[in-house]
């Protein structure tokens, strides 16, 4: 099965979430704010993925653009994640900078085609 583009996007950031969370892990050290921390942030940056490969099998386009919404919330849900594991001293500024962009790189993706479904879905119904 050849993977479209954001698809393979948001599966490489759920990877990249779940090596992250093994780095964290390994530093936290029984520190339970780091804990639940690396526990949002693999949760939602991998339900990123999830939600797109869901919106593969929707029933309609309306279905196919609320699972992309899904997706779009989940990235920005991340983003919030990864912003205060940065600003607590969790990663640092390469480490933040690098997964954040990737977040930013998928959800601009998810918003491109997001609006592209609902401009087609206006222009069909001028006709």
């Amino acid at each position: 099965m050849r993977e479209n583009v954001v698809q393979q996007k948001s599966k490489e950031l759920a990877l990249r979430m779940i090596q992250l969370g093994r780095y964290l892990t390994g530093k936290a050290n029984h520190d339970t704010a780091l804990y639940i921390l690396v526990k949002q942030v693999l949760r939602s940056g991998t339900s990123i993925g999830a939600n797109v490969r869901e919106s593969l099998s929707a029933q309609s386009t309306a279905d196919f653009i609320s699972k992309l919404n899904i997706a779009l919330k989940e990235g920005d849900e991340t983003k919030y994640w990864l912003e205060l594991l940065h600003e607590s001293g969790y990663l640092s500024d390469k480490e933040f900078q690098s997964i954040y962009n990737d977040t930013i790189e998928v959800n601009s993706l998810l918003t491109s085609i997001i609006l592209a479904k609902k401009k087609n879905i206006a222009e069909e119904g001028k006709q």
